[in-house]
């Protein structure tokens, strides 16, 4: 089983959601990490 970026996504997107309900303040950090590395992937900077 291969992952890419489709299956890669709702499972980031489920973690940060989690995370921002525990720890609030993570809010920030879990923001920009995520449009960090979707615009990298979504680049194919990484395969």
């Amino acid at each position: 089983m291969t992952i890419n970026f489709m299956h890669l996504q709702p499972i980031v997107s489920l973690i940060a959601g989690v995370l921002i309900l525990v720890m609030p303040r993570l809010l920030n950090y879990i923001v920009a990490g995520f449009l960090i590395v979707s615009g990298i992937l979504g680049l194919g900077l990484l395969r």
